[in-house]
Formats: C-alpha cells, sequence, structure tokens
C-alpha cells in the first residue's frame, strides 16, 4: 500500500539530530524544546530515518500534552510512521493510540477535535479506525461547523475503505439527512461531495429535487455540482440537456470561478452553437473583468480552443476579445493578437484594422510600457491583415510610414518590409507610396531601413519625375563631396606611420622680380608648409541620414546605393528624352561612387572597405560606362521578378501551414448515425435540438480530432528487465517541457509475495529525481503502476538507471534486479517550431547565439523545419 504524506521537507542530514537528544528534550517539561524536538524528528521520519525508540518516549511524554502545536506536530508524526508490520497487520503498539483518539474527539476544544477527524481521512487501517467510528458519528451533530464538515470528511474516508461498506453501511444515509439540515456552505458542500463519491444516485436524486435553488447554493457547492454533471453526462450522454440548463442557471452567478467552470463544462459537454456562445461570452467577460495577468493568459487559452473548433462563434465576438489590449502586459496582447488575426473576416477587417491603428497611436504617447515592442507586434498584425486583405492597405499604410524613423529597429524595419510587399500586391497605392517614402525617407535612421527603402526607391520609381525625385533625394542625403578632407593623402600616410606626428618639410620656389631699375631677375623663396592626416567631412546639418551611416563605415549601404543609382539612371535612359541630361546624372553618380571608394580604401576610417561591397561598387561603375541590352533588362526586370517569385512561394508556404493545422476527420463505415429529421422532438428543448444537430453533423462526417498516433506511443516503451527476470519491468517515457515522467508497470511474475519492493532509480547529467522512492507489496503474479517524476535543467543529454529491489518470505536478504539503461535525448523534448526571418535575426542577436554553438545549431534546426 502506499503510504500517505502531508509532510515533505527538506531536512540536512549532515548534522542529524541525535536520538537520544531528541529523547531528552521531549521528556523535558520546556514547550518550545519539545516542539522543536517534535519537529527534527518527523523531518528525520521523512528522510528516512526509523527512529523506533522514540514511539513509546512520544506516547508517555507528548500525548497527554494540552498544546494545540504539540497535538498538530504528533498527529503528523502518527501519520508518517510505520503502523503495519511486513504482513501488513497492525503493530501491537498502535493501539495505545486509540484511546487518545477517542479523546481527542470528545476533546470540549473545538480545534483538537477537528484537526483528529481531519487526521482519520489519512488513516488507512481499519483496526485502528473501528473503535473510533461511534465518536465520529457524534461529531456529525456538534454544534460548531468546522467540527461537522471535517466529521463528514472523515466519514467519506472509513466508506471508501475497502472494508468501510461493512463497518459503517449506512454512511450515505446519514449524511443525505445531514444534507438536507446543514446550514453551513462548507459542511454542505463537504456532505454533498460525500454523497457524489460514495452514493452518485443519491447525489443526483438531491440536485434535480433542489435544481430551482442551485444558483443560490455556495460557490464551493456549486463547483462540486458542476464535477457532479461533468461525469454523469459523460457515462450518460442522452441526459445532458437537462444538466445543460443547470449549467446555463449558474452562468450568473457572482462567483468568477464558478462561471468559469461552468464555461468550461458547457463546451465540454455540448457542441450546440447556443452553448458554445454563451461559453465565449463568460470567457470574454472574464477577460475584461479580472485584473490578474495569469487569469487573462488561462482565458485566452481557452478561447484559442474554442477558435480551432468553433470559429464561427468567436467571428461574433472579436471586438470583444480585441479590447484585452488594454491590458499593459505583452504577453496578454500577443496572445490576443494571435487570436484575432485568425478570426478576420471581411466583414469585420475594417473594425479591427480600426481598432489597431488607434492602439498604434497610442504607443506615440510614451506613457505605456515596452511601447516598442508593442508597437512593433500591432505593425506586423496590420501587416498580416493587409496581405489577407489588399483593399485595407490604403487605410493604413500612410500611417505606418510615419515610424520608419522609429527609434526601435525592429518596428521599423517591420514597416518597411510591410510597405516593400504592399507596393507589389497594390499597384493603385505605388505612386503614393512612393511619393510618400521620397518625403520621409530623411527621416530614417537604421542602415537595415535604409537599404530595404533604397531598393523600393530603385525597382518602383518608374516615370521621369519619380526617377528625378528619387535620384535628387538619394544626392541631398549623402550631402556634399568630398567625404573627406583630400589634403596630400601620401603624406598624411606617411605622417600615420609615424604615430600621427606632423611632419614639417621645407618647399622652394623661384618667380619673377621687377628690380629698382625697371629690370627683371629670379627671386628664390623658402617656406615651410605643415601637413595633417586627413579629417571626416561631415556635412552640414542639412546633410542626410545616408551620408551618417557611410561615415561610420556600413559600405554594404554604400553598394546599395550604388546598385539604386544605377537602376534609376538606366531606367532614365529609356524616360528622358535628353542625353546630356542623363550623361549629366551619370556622371555625379560616378562621381559619389568613386568617393565612396576612395573614402573605403582611405585611413580616416578604421575599418577599410570590404571586398564583396567594393566588388558591388565597381561593377556599377562599369556598367554606367558601358550598358548592355541584356544587362538593362537583368538589372530592371529579374530584380522584381524574384521578390514576386518570394512572395508567391512565401504565401504558397502560409496556405500549406494552414492545411496542416486543419483537423483530420476520420469516420468508420458501421458507425451509428442518427438522422435529426426522424427524431421525435417530444419534451426536447431548443438547446437539445441544436446539441442532437451538431452530433449527428460530426458523426456523419467524422469530425473528431485523433488522439495521437498509436505507433508514435508504443515507440515510447522502453523494456527495463529481460523475460526471464522474476520481475518484469517496463516504462512509458512522457516528456513535457521541463519534466520527463516515467510510468513503470512492475509485474510479478513468480507464485510468492513480493514484499518491500522498491524502484531505485539514479541519473546522470542535468536531471533531477523529484520524488523518494516508495516500498510496495506485490501479490502473485500481480502488476503494479509506478510513476517517477524527473526534472529537466539543461538540453544536455542525460541516463537514467537503476534496480528494482525486493524481499520475499522465504529468503531474508534482499534481491536485486539490475534495470537496462534509459537515454533521454535532447530531440526527445524539443518540438520543431516556425520562426520568421525578423524573429530569426531579432532572436539571434539578443542571445548571442554566435557564442553558444549548440545553441545555435537548435535554431538552425528549427529555422530549416521551415
Amino acid at each position: 500500500m502506499e503510504k500517505s504524506c502531508s509532510l515533505l521537507v527538506h531536512f540536512d542530514k549532515g548534522t542529524p539530530a541525535i536520538a537520544n537528544e531528541i529523547k531528552e528534550a521531549l521528556e523535558g517539561n520546556d514547550m518550545p524544546a519539545k516542539i522543536d524536538a517534535m519537529m527534527k524528528a518527523i523531518m528525520l521520519l521523512l528522510n528516512g530515518e526509523t527512529l523506533p525508540q522514540l514511539f513509546i518516549t512520544i506516547i508517555r511524554y507528548v500525548l497527554p500534552s494540552e498544546d494545540h502545536t504539540i497535538q498538530k506536530l504528533l498527529l503528523l508524526y502518527l501519520e508518517i510512521i510505520e503502523k503495519t508490520d511486513a504482513k501488513g497487520r497492525v503493530l501491537p503498539e498502535m493501539i495505545l493510540i486509540c484511546q487518545n483518539l477517542r479523546n481527542n474527539l470528545q476533546h470540549p476544544n473545538e480545534y483538537i477535535r477537528g484537526v483528529t477527524l481531519r487526521f482519520l481521512c489519512r488513516l488507512k487501517e481499519t483496526e485502528i479506525i473501528e473503535p473510533l467510528i461511534p465518536s465520529v458519528l457524534q461529531n456529525l451533530e456538534h454544534r460548531h461547523p468546522f467540527i461537522r464538515r471535517n466529521a463528514i470528511l472523515a466519514v467519506m474516508s472509513i466508506y471508501k475503505l475497502p472494508q468501510g461498506e461493512q463497518i459503517l453501511g449506512d454512511a450515505p444515509d446519514m449524511i443525505e439527512k445531514v444534507l438536507l439540515t446543514e446550514q453551513d456552505q462548507s459542511a454542505k458542500r463537504n456532505a454533498f461531495l460525500m454523497l457524489f463519491n460514495c452514493a452518485q444516485d443519491r447525489a443526483i436524486n438531491y440536485l434535480l429535487t433542489h435544481i430551482e435553488r442551485v444558483s443560490e447554493w455556495g460557490d464551493m457547492l456549486q463547483m462540486v455540482v458542476l464535477e457532479l454533471i461533468r461525469k454523469v453526462c459523460r457515462t450518460n450522454r442522452g441526459e445532458k440537456g437537462k444538466y445543460i440548463k443547470i449549467i446555463i442557471s449558474l452562468l450568473n452567478v457572482p462567483s468568477t470561478a464558478v462561471i468559469y467552470e461552468c464555461a468550461g463544462t458547457l463546451v465540454s459537454l455540448s457542441s450546440a452553437p447556443t452553448a458554445i456562445r454563451a461559453a465565449a461570452n463568460t470567457y470574454c467577460q472574464l477577460l475584461l473583468s479580472q485584473s490578474d495577468n495569469n487569469v487573462k493568459l488561462i482565458v485566452l487559452d481557452r478561447l484559442n480552443e474554442l477558435k480551432s473548433s468553433h470559429r464561427d462563434i468567436l467571428v461574433d465576438l472579436i471586438m470583444d476579445v480585441l479590447r484585452a489590449l488594454s491590458s499593459p502586459n505583452l504577453d496578454i496582447r500577443r496572445k490576443t493578437l494571435d487570436i484575432v488575426l485568425d478570426l478576420i473576416t471581411p466583414r469585420n477587417i475594417n473594425e479591427v484594422v480600426l481598432t489597431l491603428k488607434k492602439e498604434v497611436v497610442k504607443t506615440q504617447s510614451g506613457e505605456l510600457e515596452k511601447n516598442g515592442e508593442y508597437r512593433q507586434m500591432l505593425i506586423q498584425a496590420i501587416h498580416s491583415c493587409a496581405i489577407k486583405f489588399p483593399e485595407v492597405a490604403s487605410t493604413v499604410v500612410h500611417l505606418l510610414m510615419d515610424f520608419l524613423g522609429d527609434s526601435n529597429v525592429g518596428s521599423a524595419v517591420d514597416v518597411i518590409v510591410f510597405v516593400r510587399e504592399i507596393i507589389e500586391t497594390n499597384p493603385k497605392l505605388r505612386v503614393s507610396i512612393i511619393t510618400r517614402l521620397l518625403d520621409t525617407f530623411y527621416q530614417i535612421r537604421a542602415a537595415r531601413v535604409c537599404t530595404c527603402a533604397l531598393w523600393i526607391i530603385g525597382e518602383y520609381c518608374l516615370s521621369l519625375s519619380e526617377v528625378g525625385s528619387g535620384i535628387a533625394t538619394i544626392k541631398q542625403c549623402l550631402g556634399e563631396l568630398p567625404f573627406y578632407s583630400v589634403s596630400e593623402e601620401e603624406e598624411a600616410t606617411e605622417s600615420s606611420k609615424k604615430d600621427n606626428q606632423v611632419n614639417s618639410i621645407t618647399l622652394s620656389s623661384k618667380r619673377p622680380a621687377i628690380l629698382a631699375d625697371g629690370t627683371y631677375a629670379t627671386q628664390s623663396a623658402a617656406s615651410e608648409t605643415t601637413f595633417s592626416p586627413p579629417t571626416l567631412v561631415q556635412g552640414s546639418l542639412t546633410s542626410g541620414n545616408l551620408r551618417t551611416l557611410l561615415l561610420t563605415g556600413d559600405f554594404f549601404l554604400g553598394a546599395v546605393v550604388a546598385c539604386t543609382l544605377t537602376k534609376l539612371l538606366l531606367r532614365l535612359e529609356e524616360v528622358q528624352q535628353s542625353k546630356v541630361e542623363v550623361n549629366k546624372e551619370s556622371t555625379r553618380a560616378l562621381l559619389i561612387m568613386v568617393s565612396m571608394l576612395q573614402l573605403g580604401q582611405s585611413s580616416v576610417l578604421p575599418h577599410p572597405i570590404d571586398n564583396d561591397s567594393y566588388d558591388r561598387i565597381v561593377l556599377c561603375i562599369r556598367l554606367l560606362c558601358n550598358t548592355g541590352d541584356e544587362i538593362r533588362k537583368i538589372w530592371l526586370q529579374s530584380c522584381r521578378q524574384s521578390f514576386v517569385q518570394m512572395l508567391s512561394e512565401k504565401q504558397l508556404q502560409e496556405t500549406q501551414e494552414i492545411k496542416a493545422k486543419a483537423q483530420i476527420s476520420h469516420a468508420q463505415p458501421d458507425d451509428l448515425i442518427d438522422f435529426y429529421h426522424l427524431k421525435s422532438r417530444k419534451g426536447m428543448s431548443q438547446l437539445e435540438l441544436e446539441d442532437a444537430v451538431q452530433d449527428d453533423l460530426k458523426r456523419a462526417t467524422g469530425e473528431f480530432v485523433k488522439d495521437g498516433d498509436d505507433a508514435n506511443k508504443l515507440s515510447r516503451i522502453l523494456q527495463l528487465t529481460g523475460f526471464s527476470d522474476p520481475v518484469y519491468a517496463e516504462a512509458y517515457v512522457t516528456v513535457h517541457h521541463y519534466d520527463i515522467v516515467l510510468d513503470v508497470t512492475v509485474i510479478n511474475r513468480t507464485k510468492e509475495t513480493l514484499q518491500n519492493l522498491c524502484l531505485e532509480l539514479a541519473t546522470m547529467g542535468d536531471l533531477k529525481l523529484v520524488e523518494r522512492p516508495q516500498n510496495y507489496t506485490l501479490a502473485p503474479e500481480s502488476s503494479k503502476q509506478i510513476k517517477a517524476n524527473i526534472k529537466v535543467s539543461s538540453t544536455e543529454t542525460g541516463v537514467i538507471f537503476g534496480n528494482i529491489v525486493y524481499e520475499t518470505s522465504n529468503v531474508h536478504e534482499r534481491t536485486v534486479v539490475v534495470l537496462n539503461d534509459i537515454h533521454i535525448d535532447i530531440m526527445d523534448y524539443i518540438s520543431p517550431a516556425v520562426c520568421g526571418d525578423v524573429a530569426f535575426r531579432t532572436m539571434w542577436a539578443e542571445f548571442e547565439w554566435e557564442n553558444k554553438v549548440h545553441h545555435a545549431l537548435l535554431l538552425l534546426i528549427f529555422h530549416k523545419q521551415r
């Protein structure tokens, strides 16, 4: 039998209390010392010590004490000590405590009576309990509710014992009488719980008799009523109609816990639209009325589950769900947006986008916490809405373009990616987007945003005015040339080699001079000139963002600028009639590119230009000097075609993911189908009729979610012992987040009773056993299910090993059966996930995975699965 334990406290056994010291403290009259000694004794017992010599001392010196703390510790001590021998018989010395327990059950102090009754709920030995039954029954009529409620629980626990019906056969009758007369809500709940567990028909009869007053009962009793309804309806689904009426009546009670349980019960028992709509409305009310963030997250999880099976009903409540964005918690906002994005339809898209726009405007106030991250989530949500419904893009794109210069780089990147996709998928918005982008380009401060914006300018500036404005904008943002002062660069290089010391050299020159008599002569002059190292020219206040980024050494951006200028000039040749203007602009562009190359090869920057950027800029210079038709086609058409293909593949992938998430329907050819139109509707409410229709539809279409692949389950069963061993064991391994649960089945294959059978496990690696192993008694040819919980503290591979130890009546020595090792691999508790490019790069930068190779490999595996 399993040992029940109500206290599990870690105790450091490095300096254990000696039994003699505990015994001396218990025999003394110092009450605090006696309490401390009792606590030490309990902790030692919980950590595996036996301490048999203390039992008589505790009976003599602790049992008579009237102190409440001593009495509570005494009951804990009596709970955890061994009360039976190896054959399961009660130890003779246990009789000594029966008289004390009887006295406590008749004690004038209510607390002593109550804790003793609660202690009896944990006793499993019939020989100890049977003499105490008359005293327990007397407490059912005590004046104090604390004693009555614990007496009812004691009666229930006694009745549930293997011999409980023999020693207390009339318990259901007595508890039913108590239930009819009891006024205390807690005691009433315990009485109804006893009938629910031990005499279910009586509980159902009481519920149906008082069906009109269920909403007036206490919340504790209502929770038990809901549990009873769930149990009854699962066994007899034909009667759920009358119980669903009770659930709907409980949706209006003041207790939020009862309301939440009602909603969950409705969803589990009924698929009628009326019931699902009532449950969804209840979840939305809880989402808005509760201030606890954990409650809101749980409610959002329930709504997400409803969304997968009853999407049409939740679509009507989308605006109520959106009101959860008023919470400042980012996790709540993220879950809310995820749910809403799956519920948008052509009917509600305008309202949803309008709400999201208002939330984006609120983030500009600076009053909310983590505005940048929240704004980024909103921008991504609006992006998804605009992709699904392109007609709303015109209402949001110009608002979002105000955030191109946002200090939060993630938000700005999301905006420019959104603009890049919209300008391709919505040709009507191309002109307005290009105009707005050229007007706001100078506000951009992030290099990644600049590169994407430059690509858009290079691809979608098609008319003469747009091309001219694009070239002018880039030139203005680059500022005046040169990028650094070029005063005798070679001498500057020499000076830098001499530790940047200023060098002075003497220059001599000859020039003609007029003498006093009017004749000409040659005059020699010597002057001393000082050269300094070259310095960067930062430009005026009107100089733009591109110059600032270039002067920090971002030559990838410089290569993008060169490519954009090249595309604009190639397109200018097509739309501009005047060759003079084209040549003039080409000359200026070449000058800009050459200046960038000189800047990259000079010593004014700590790092020179990289080879890729250098080759790209040189290629652009060669193209402008000599352009062919094939090259022009590649630069002006192929690039955009590749982008269109990327968008198509992305849309196809999203479609495939949606199909993969869809429910798989399975129907057997011999499944029963009830025809709704042929049924008798007599006595059925509208809710029952709707529920019948939904059940018939589900049976006809086979719409249910398969619990799991049986082959996958079988693959997780590991054989721990051999078939010829006297004890056969196998384990089913379940991995859930950071916990590993081993469900071990142990089978006694011998004809003898195995005593003190214990499953001893140990771990290697970052695995940790949570529970202390217990001893069991296994009858001949019987089996036992043993569970072991293991904590995972890292991603390293671990090993679980151990043995099964037992004793037999014939052999006094312990027999050991060594188990096979269980290898826990990291891939067993890591599941593939989908990760977007922006999120991938953000996590890579945030967690510094390039310095943690094993983490980086895991993330790359996830990214490849995408």
